[in-house]
């Protein structure tokens, strides 16, 4: 038993025997419960995969049960809380955001925004009896009594359930979902009649307006309405069906009340969303992952507002509109745009990184973490959290994989803007200084964090491949590469420690306790201490049922983090376990409880479907699974990661490297792949040996 606890302890080979030994003793009795791989907890799934790609929950005898999801559109959130009592009926309640009409004073949540429940709904008759709709009337007699069956969710929301009347049963599907384009969110109704005769349907009319006042209303009052479409009463004949809809938007000087096109609107919501998915198409034999990766497509992309100051992607979660971060855009879901080929996304991208450009100056200040309510203001609230190195990392990355010239022209001032302002940053001991992390405070992170300095590295190893394609001095490029090098092995010698037993990181001077930010290296190809680092990743002391803990021995996670370690478990080669992980996230995520996306954290925001964490979970893929890592406008290295239960996988559909092209993944004997790379009718193949790194040029 010692025997096995030592192997797993990894001790540093400069600790003395007596000092081994004493440390071996005191770990094995504190941490014996924990040294060991985590084991998975069994899961019991609420929803289940549909033919057509979408999930269903059909509702059994676990109730009650509630949920929340945010759908999007250039104008618009819907945020629909859900759910069903004991007794099988809809318990439901709105909240709509509009990104654009904002609010004084100026502040990042300053957005214009109601709930509205069920009881503020136009009432619902059927045959003289009030259905479950409106406020409830004891004059009527008892409420209608309805039973929901299913609910499912492809980007639309749909609910399908029985109201029973004494001639028989009313289907009823709902239906909600947000414009594309316009600040809109329908709810929509039809009714269908599976009885045997004739049935009285009656939609009360509503029209019912909002208005905010005129000295904290920005460029003009905001009005929120809520009406009608369709009212009034209709005879629905058997086997027949009715529709009616109520929708909630808002309009102000600039704009018109518009009585929407309930069809055309869910229609192009659906064309949107087939659009969104069908770019960058996972293949593998595993339905739950190539599901959960093209519902994180939607999620990823949908949150794209249209702004005054241009397309601005934004996390959502009923607080972060109509503004852009260095880590959730600069970072984290603009190096998945250059993959995806979505123009609007690629757009806003771009956007967001000249954006932040906007802001270098001469004196080397920082840049911004954060430009909010469209353009107009910032804010800088928590101090510096590494946001340059968010910056440099993610455009460099997007210029690179985008593989557009005139782009990366673009980009590459503000790049070399953030490495020079990293550079003036390097403390006494090389690494870059910065006295918060992207956590804000939330635990702490000292005056030097791993997760800066390791983005600084791989920032600068994408600006000395782009250097070279732009045509930047020799001398400039070599200054890069020593600056790389020298970071790399400061990373090492500043953080590398032994942490609860673990050869890993210490996350910044005198932490002693682990980290999930340990899994930074690995994504950025550093693996000097691959084995302990996964090991603890991995171990029950960080990983929660819910992934990895933010801190060792604490409740909260961010889920951003444990994407981070599942793509950096894939770049170290842990293939088998990291593909155990990734299974039981994916499946928790997409069919458990809370669903179908990746999600911001818990207990703060009570896990908000935050759309740039759904472009991190991409980002397990193209760069964990598949390894790629682009080196040039038309090429990339890739290390494929083939699990030993998977023939082949594929992504089909890229468009990165200024090609839309195939990649394909197959065993060809023992230890060797066949990737294959199509364009159209044009094939070409490479042999790799398992784990062997090649470049691919296109």
């Amino acid at each position: 038993m010692l025997r096995i606890k030592l192997k797993c302890l990894n001790v540093d080979k400069n600790y003395s025997m007596r000092e081994s030994w004493c440390f071996v003793l005191l770990v094995y009795v504190n941490t014996a419960c924990y040294s060991q791989d985590m084991v998975l907890p069994k899961q019991h799934d609420r929803w289940t995969i549909q033919p057509d790609g979408s999930i269903e929950w059909k509702i059994d005898k676990r109730l009650p049960h509630h949920d929340h999801i945010e759908m999007s559109g250039q104008k618009i959130s819907l945020w629909m809380q859900y759910g069903v009592d004991t007794s099988g009926k809809p318990v439901l309640n709105r909240t709509v955001v509009f990104p654009t009409f904002r609010l004084l004073p100026v502040r990042t949540i300053a957005h214009m925004m109601y709930d509205v429940k069920d009881q503020e709904l136009p009432r619902i008759i059927i045959n003289d009896r009030l259905y479950k709709a409106g406020v409830y009337n004891a004059a009527w007699q008892n409420d209608l009594p309805e039973k929901v069956n299913s609910i499912r969710q492809k980007g639309i929301m749909e609910i399908f359930s029985e109201i029973t009347i004494r001639e028989g049963v009313v289907k009823l599907h709902r239906s909600f979902f947000p414009s594309v384009d316009k600040p809109i969110a329908i709810e929509k109704f039809i009714f269908t009649n599976t009885t045997k005769q004739p049935v009285k349907i009656e939609l009360e009319y509503l029209y019912r307006e909002t208005k905010t006042p005129p000295e904290r209303s920005s460029s003009g009052q905001h009005s929120f309405i809520v009406s009608t479409i369709n009212d009034g009463l209709k005879t629905v004949n058997a086997g027949d069906s009715v529709v009616f809809a109520v929708t909630y938007q808002a309009i102000n000087q600039k704009s018109d009340f518009v009585v929407a096109n309930i069809n055309a609107e869910q229609n192009t919501r659906r064309d949107r969303v087939a659009e969104m998915q069908s770019n960058l198409i996972l293949e593998t034999p595993d339905p739950v992952l190539n599901t959960m990766f093209s519902f994180a497509k939607i999620r990823a992309t949908e949150s794209i507002y249209n702004t005054k100051a241009g397309l601005m992607h934004g996390p959502g979660g009923l607080r972060y509109y109509a503004a852009i971060w260095a880590n959730d855009q600069a970072e984290y879901v603009n190096p998945f745009f250059a993959y995806l080929g979505d123009e609007i996304a690629v757009k806003s991208a771009m956007n967001s990184y000249r954006m932040f450009a906007r802001y270098m100056n001469a004196e080397y200040k920082p840049i911004p973490s954060s430009i909010i309510a469209e353009g107009d203001a910032t804010w800088q609230g928590a101090g510096d959290r590494g946001d340059m190195a968010m910056i440099a990392y993610g455009a460099g990355r997007f210029a690179l994989a985008l593989g557009n010239k005139d782009s990366a022209k673009i980009l590459w001032p503000l790049i070399e803007w953030c490495l020079e302002y990293l550079n003036t940053k390097v403390n006494e001991h090389g690494v870059v200084w910065s006295n918060k992390d992207e956590l804000e405070g939330r635990f702490p992170a000292g005056n030097a964090n791993l997760n800066t300095s390791s983005l600084y590295y791989d920032a600068l190893v994408s600006a000395v491949q782009l250097g070279k394609l732009l045509g930047q001095s020799p001398e400039k490029i070599k200054i890069y590469e020593q600056r790389a090098n020298e970071i790399r092995n400061n990373i090492e010698k500043f953080f590398g420690a032994t942490v609860e037993g673990f050869k890993t990181y210490r996350y910044y001077e005198g932490n002693d306790t682990l980290r999930a930010w340990i899994t930074t290296p690995l994504t950025v190809d550093i693996f000097n201490r691959k084995e302990g680092t996964i090991a603890a990743l991995f171990s029950s002391r960080l990983w929660t049922e819910d992934g990895l803990a933010s801190l060792a021995g604490n409740k909260t996670f961010w889920d951003r983090s444990t994407l981070y370690g599942l793509r950096g478990a894939f770049a170290a080669g842990e293939t088998e376990k990291a593909l155990a992980f990734l299974k039981y996230y994916s499946q928790r995520r997409l069919l458990g409880d809370h669903v179908p996306y990746a999600v911001e954290a818990y207990p703060e925001g009570n896990q908000r479907h935050l759309s740039a964490e759904s472009g991190l979970y991409c980002r397990i893929y193209t760069e964990g699974l598949f390894g790629m890592r682009p080196v040039g406008f038309t090429s990339f290295d890739m290390t494929p990661r083939l699990p030993k239960e998977w023939d082949q996988m594929a992504l089909r559909n890229i468009h990165a490297f200024g090609n839309v092209f195939d990649l394909e993944v197959q065993r060809s004997g023992k230890d060797k792949l066949l990737i294959t790379v199509s364009k159209g009718k044009n094939k070409k193949q490479y042999v790799f040996k398992e784990g062997e790194k090649k470049r691919i040029q296109l």
